[in-house]
């Protein structure tokens, strides 16, 4: 839960970069809230309820992108590839679903390796 956390607190941030594991948690948290409100809006014959949290969560799922992005050395301006119907989507999950760069790229230092140090005992 501490990485849908991490990223809501994240909200604006398009700089650095994000590992895949921070940006996958992130997708799955974030179904596993908006279907149930999907179901909720459904029932009440209406997509309000879905609507709301898809509004809210718009710019921090942007910026946790963006860092992914930035994380297999690619511009956070790729993300404008899934306007593309069908093949843009394809493209952004193949983008997304790719390792990160090992070490530092031009958009900072590798994830993996900055929480391995944080980790370590000193």
């Amino acid at each position: 839960m501490h990485w849908y956390l991490d990223v809501l607190k994240k909200y604006a941030v398009f700089r650095g970069r994000a590992d895949c594991k921070e940006y996958w948690m992130y997708t799955l948290f974030s179904l596993i809230i908006a279907v149930p409100l999907y179901l909720l809006g459904m029932a009440i014959g209406s997509p309000i309820p879905v609507l709301i949290y898809c509004v809210a969560v718009l710019l921090p799922s942007l910026g946790v992108t963006v860092r992914r992005l930035h994380d297999t050395g690619k511009s956070g301006w790729a993300v404008l590839i899934g306007i593309v119907p069908i093949l843009g989507d394809l493209a952004l999950l193949v983008f997304t679903a790719t390792a990160g760069d090992p070490g530092r790229n031009k958009y900072g230092e590798d994830p993996k390796a900055v929480a391995a140090v944080a980790a370590s005992p000193a």
